[in-house]
């Protein structure tokens, strides 16, 4: 996770990324000329650094520098969210609207792939990286709450390994609203949350007989599916150039996630980590 977590994506644009994509590109934010033609193509990419949980579950954090990628061509929008890449097949329209989505995502999974600080984890031995395809559906309403450029949200998405690396699937219901305060500043609060197959949970929570006898933490196997956390994440972008719309900008927020269930009282967290899972990320953006 921690090798290739492009952490700006991880742990903060996540939650702005579908809006930015949305929202801003295809409509004027407040004190701009409702004349203007609408830019229907656009790209925003951020590069920065963010504190991140060393593996999920983990009661320790690493700095990792990472990326983020958001764009609008021809209508359709498409993201990064972690090591996960949304491209949406159908169009979004411009201005107070209902959008739809339909997509495709594109994944890779890099979860306890390189080295990790706890010497008992480590002991278990390095994962594979996972291989994911899937796809996503999802609706937004612009002009909701505070103006006709705040923007709601809605979408679930699902993606299966491809690689054997777990052999399984995770699904993914979020939330998020975004608003614009003024031309220079955007403001986004999200959740999601995972739901994961028993392949999952066996792979990156469970520790088999061998596994005990090689890093002394208890026997544990998980055998069927559920939720494996939560998160909730605030996210700030202020433009440094005048615009949210063009030019640089500065971006900054924070997610907190916590375990849930059987994967809380696996030994990787119950034992030697945290159900409680905190990550910040600070970057520049530059918007074309």
């Amino acid at each position: 996770m921690r090798a290739f977590s492009l952490a700006l994506s991880v742990a903060v644009l996540a939650s702005a990324s579908p809006v930015l994509a949305q929202n801003a590109p295809n409509a004027a934010p407040p004190g701009v000329d409702g004349n203007t033609a609408p830019d229907n193509n656009r790209l925003t990419i951020g590069i920065g650094a963010a504190t991140l949980p060393d593996y999920e579950g983990a009661d320790s954090n690493s700095i990792t520098p990472g990326a983020v990628a958001i764009g609008v061509v021809g209508g359709h929008d498409f993201f990064t969210r972690g090591t996960q890449l949304y491209v949406n097949l159908l169009k979004s329209q411009p201005g107070p609207v209902l959008n739809y989505e339909i997509g495709v995502i594109g994944a890779a999974r890099f979860q306890r792939t390189g080295k990790v600080d706890n010497r008992q984890v480590r002991a278990l031995g390095e994962i594979d990286s996972a291989y994911e395809v899937g796809g996503y559906a999802g609706v937004s309403k612009t002009g909701v709450i505070t103006s006709e450029y705040d923007t709601l949200t809605a979408r679930v998405a699902y993606v299966h390994d491809v690689s054997n690396t777990h052999d399984s699937y995770v699904i993914t219901p979020q939330i998020n609203y975004t608003t614009p305060l003024s031309i220079r500043t955007l403001v986004s609060i999200g959740a999601s949350a995972d739901y994961v197959g028993k392949g999952y949970g066996r792979t990156y929570f469970g520790v088999s007989p061998i596994g005990t006898r090689l890093s002394g933490l208890r026997t544990y196997d998980i055998n069927d599916s559920g939720f494996k956390n939560f998160n909730v994440s605030a996210f700030v972008l202020q433009s440094l150039s005048g615009d949210i719309r063009h030019g640089w900008g500065l971006g900054a927020g924070v997610l907190y996630g916590r375990m849930l269930g059987k994967y809380k009282n696996s030994p990787l967290v119950r034992d030697v980590g945290d159900a409680d899972q905190l990550a910040a990320a600070a970057g520049l953006t530059y918007t074309f």
